[in-house]
């Protein structure tokens, strides 16, 4: 038997799914890195620049995958007054919440592991290869924790336009600091140990053939992403919050 959470995580799934357009988008931007990438690299030789690039597109393709849907889940149901009758049901307001989260996460995730396997073709065709154990223990948590700061950010909207604005907004987040780094690395250290900067110190050293066997590649990454889950749940818990204020209810 299903429990609260996963019924609601597979409604707002399913209702996501049969958005076509929406469902486009994501996949358009979630290709479009390795897409442009590709024709780069048909013209230039795998540089610095171009490994920023491939970062870069990466991160951004964290944030955009679930976002559509995230900007319906709360925002979108605040203003078909859908979300009163939700949260009158005898189930926890953190469980509710934790299933859309669920949805949202199951879609970012889409977005990311569909643009990482976009650049494995690209890298296949370059001869390069990554470890890709130590991507996935490092890189896949920033999806959770973009559909985190996504539903917060949904909280606060009473619309999905409202939402829309500043969704759109956070991409400029791993977008700005992607390329901040690019042209402006910044030292190393205690910069690995944050989200979306951790993430792309990672990405271009694997990229640039850093060594150090299993160990001194997937350690890091795992830090890494343990500590990109735990502030997901952080920002979760923040966002369910907010689900016992009166003008989320009420929507005043």
């Amino acid at each position: 038997m299903l429990t609260p959470t996963l019924i609601i995580a597979r409604k707002e799934a399913v209702d996501s799914l049969r958005d076509t357009r929406s469902v486009i988008s994501s996949l358009i931007y979630a290709l479009m890195g390795p897409a442009v990438v590709f024709m780069v690299s048909m013209a230039v030789r795998v540089d610095a620049v171009l490994i920023g690039m491939i970062s870069v597109f990466t991160l951004v393709a964290a944030f955009v995958g679930g976002m559509n849907v995230a900007m319906d889940t709360v925002a979108g149901e605040r203003e078909r007054q859908s979300l009163l009758p939700l949260l009158m049901n005898p189930v926890r307001r953190r469980d509710i919440l934790l299933g859309k989260w669920l949805a949202v996460g199951l879609f970012s995730l889409g977005g990311l592991i569909l643009n990482l396997l976009g650049f494995a073709i690209v890298f296949a065709r370059a001869g390069m290869h990554l470890p890709w154990l130590a991507v996935a223990a490092g890189i896949l948590p920033l999806a959770l924790l973009a559909a985190s700061l996504q539903l917060l950010i949904s909280t606060v909207c009473r619309a999905v336009k409202e939402a829309q604005t500043y969704l759109s907004m956070l991409v400029f987040l791993p977008m700005g600091l992607g390329l901040f780094q690019v042209f402006s690395p910044a030292a190393h250290g205690w910069f690995a140990l944050l989200p979306v900067v951790g993430q792309q110190l990672q990405l271009e050293r694997w990229l640039k053939g850093g060594t150090g066997g299993f160990a001194g590649q997937f350690v890091p990454a795992a830090v890494l992403g343990c500590f990109t889950a735990a502030l997901a749940l952080l920002v979760l818990e923040v966002a369910a919050n907010r689900l016992h204020r009166d003008e989320i209810v009420y929507g005043n």
